[in-house]
Formats: structure tokens, C-alpha cells, sequence
């Protein structure tokens, strides 16, 4: 089978590509923007697998997409940083709603199933309780309705033409290659570097981790096993407040670098909370449990430590990246197929 696995560069998408391609029988083609969350080397590993291809291009070209070969897609592109999508949501809605009209209708003339990748921030915040995939979405922040529009879409499309979709909507993911921007590696950089760690708000805004390779096994799940037309959340059953988290990391990286834990806490920086801040986001993950027997394999202890070593063994690739200098590799590596 060839998969069309969009925004492959990117933290999720690169570690499920890494995982899928493992299995001889997917080939994967890699496309992606790269913007600035798009970084290739985070699959530069694997650059000599046969059954792997990475392809620079925008999903909102249809005339681009229908010159590509592929039997079904995985659209794990986005922009996805709330923060971002308050300062500018035109280009959330550019890539999270055009993009994903532009994939369905490329999935739709060639009759083939896709898979959107969506976010557990489309519910909203729920004070108690777990959201189903019954539950209505309520998003809150300009990134989360334009991933609530992509839904809509998707389902739309089901409806009205038949079309072999499905939606995943996970909780929050952590592990190797994420973006420095995003918390736990944020905190885990400043923290080596001895930088304040900004904490929005109180610090008790709950949220609900799963660690990335997990996420993937899920989605793999679904595509392969999913009913068509389904929206199957995965959640990790793992909910943390902010301050928690943070606290907890900063003990790792206190343990592993001989640093002072309470001076390393002193870095804790209280910021103005965030606009439109969700307090807590829960999903109940039952119906990919009962159905396609899915559940996390990585304990939050086990993915929290590895995760750290990680940053910490791969302290260059993100100084890379909050250096800008990461944007070398693709110029050395992939010259005038750059040029799109």
C-alpha cells in the first residue's frame, strides 16, 4: 500500500512515519511544507529505506497532489500551536481547513480512505467527566476550531459522497523530535539552559499526556481497522496539572545533570494567563479500547524519563532549531528539490 502521510516532518507525523515504514509492506510518501515546525532531520535515519519518500509540497495544491501516486492518506498536517493561532489565525485555516478540503477531494477522485488526524482540543474544556465521540465539539481557541472545521468536513464528506474517512482525536502528545516551543521540551531546554520557564495562569490547567509512539500505534489502529466513517479518541488515561509536570521534569533534569532541584524550581516564571485558556481537557478512549484493542503501552514514568534522556542526548538538534540553523540540513541535503 502507499500512504500519503502529510506533515511527516513535523513531531507526530515524523515518528509515525519512522514507525510505519518499519513494516516492509507500507510504502510512504512523505509530504510536507516544511514551515516552521517541519524539520527533516528528525527523519534522517531513515532516508535510506526503500519503502520511504519525502516529497516538499502543500496540501492545498490540488494540481501538485494529483500528480502524486498513492493508494490512501494520513493527514497529520497542521498548524497546531494555540499561542500562534491567537496572534494569526489565517494561516490555521489556510492549512487546517482549505488543506484538508484539498485532501478529501484528492481522496475522493482516486475512491480511496482517509485518515484525519485531529486533536482532543476540539471538545473544549469539561470541568468533570470524560468527552466521548458523542460529545459536542466546543472548541475554544482559533487552532481548535479550525481543527473542528476539518472534522466537520471530513464527516460532511462521508455523509454526502460515501467517502472512506476516519478521525482520530488524541490528548496531548510528548516524547522525541517535539518542537521546543511546545511544554515539556520547553522546560526540559530551559532548564538545562538556565532559562525562566513561563507557566501561564495558576498553573492547574489539567491535561491529559500520551506518550508520541503510543499515538501512533493508535493511528495505525484505526487506519488499518477503523470503521469507516468512526471518530475514535485515544487518550493515555494520564491527566497532569501544568505546575505538576513541570515540577516533575525539573526533578529529572536535576537528577540526570547534578543540577540544585530547588534552583532549577526558582526558574518558574508565573506569566498572564493565556486567552480563552482551556482548564481541562479528558477523553474517554473506550471505544478504540473495546473495538480495535488499543491501549498505551508506555507508563508515564518510563516516557517522561526516556523523553528527557532524549532531550539531553540530542541537545544539538534543538539548539538547531532555536538557532534557526536546522534549515542548513535541508539546503545540504536536498538542494534544488527544495526549490517548490
Amino acid at each position: 500500500m502507499k500512504i500519503l502521510v502529510t506533515g511527516g516532518a513535523g513531531f507526530i507525523g515524523s515518528n509515525f512515519i519512522r514507525h510505519i515504514t518499519g513494516h516492509p509492506e507500507h510504502s510512504v510518501i512523505n509530504l510536507d511544507k516544511l514551515t516552521y515546525a517541519g524539520n527533516l532531520e528528525n527523519l534522517r535515519d531513515i532516508e535510506g529505506r526503500p519503502n520511504y519518500r519525502f516529497v516538499k509540497g502543500d496540501i492545498c495544491d490540488r494540481q501538485f497532489l494529483d500528480s502524486l501516486d498513492f493508494d490512501a492518506i494520513i493527514n497529520f498536517a497542521a498548524e497546531s500551536h494555540v499561542d500562534r493561532s491567537i496572534l494569526d489565525s489565517f494561516p490555521f485555516l489556510q492549512a487546517n481547513v482549505v488543506g484538508t478540503q484539498s485532501l478529501l477531494e484528492a481522496a475522493r477522485t482516486r475512491g480511496c480512505r482517509m485518515l484525519q488526524v485531529s486533536t482532543d482540543e476540539v471538545y473544549g474544556s469539561i470541568e468533570k467527566g470524560l468527552f466521548t465521540e458523542d460529545s459536542p465539539i466546543s472548541p475554544n481557541s482559533p487552532y481548535a476550531a479550525s481543527k473542528a472545521s476539518a472534522d466537520l468536513l471530513v464527516r460532511a464528506y462521508h455523509e454526502t459522497f460515501g467517502m472512506d474517512v476516519l478521525i482520530t482525536r488524541c490528548s496531548n502528545n510528548y516524547g522525541p523530535y517535539q518542537f521546543p516551543e511546545k511544554l515539556i521540551p520547553l522546560v526540559i531546554s530551559h532548564a538545562i539552559t538556565g532559562k525562566p520557564i513561563p507557566l501561564y495562569g495558576d498553573g492547574k490547567n489539567v491535561r491529559d499526556w500520551i506518550y508520541v509512539l503510543d499515538h501512533c500505534k493508535a493511528v495505525e489502529a484505526v487506519f488499518h481497522r477503523g470503521r469507516s466513517g468512526e471518530v475514535y479518541n485515544a487518550g493515555g488515561k494520564n491527566e497532569w496539572r501544568n505546575i505538576d509536570i513541570i515540577n516533575k521534569l525539573l526533578s529529572l533534569v536535576a537528577r540526570k545533570t547534578g543540577q540544585d532541584p530547588d534552583l532549577l524550581k526558582k526558574l518558574i516564571t508565573f506569566v498572564k494567563d493565556r486567552q480563552g485558556h482551556d482548564r481541562r481537557y479528558a477523553i474517554d478512549p473506550s471505544k478504540i479500547e473495546k473495538e480495535l484493542d488499543w491501549r498505551p503501552e508506555t507508563g508515564f514514568e518510563e516516557g517522561l524519563e526516556a523523553t528527557v534522556d532524549w532531550y539531553l542526548s540530542y541537545r544539538t538538534w534543538w539548539e538547531r532549531i532555536i538557532s534557526g540553523e536546522y534549515m542548513d540540513y535541508y539546503r545540504t541535503q536536498y538542494g534544488d528539490r527544495l526549490g517548490r
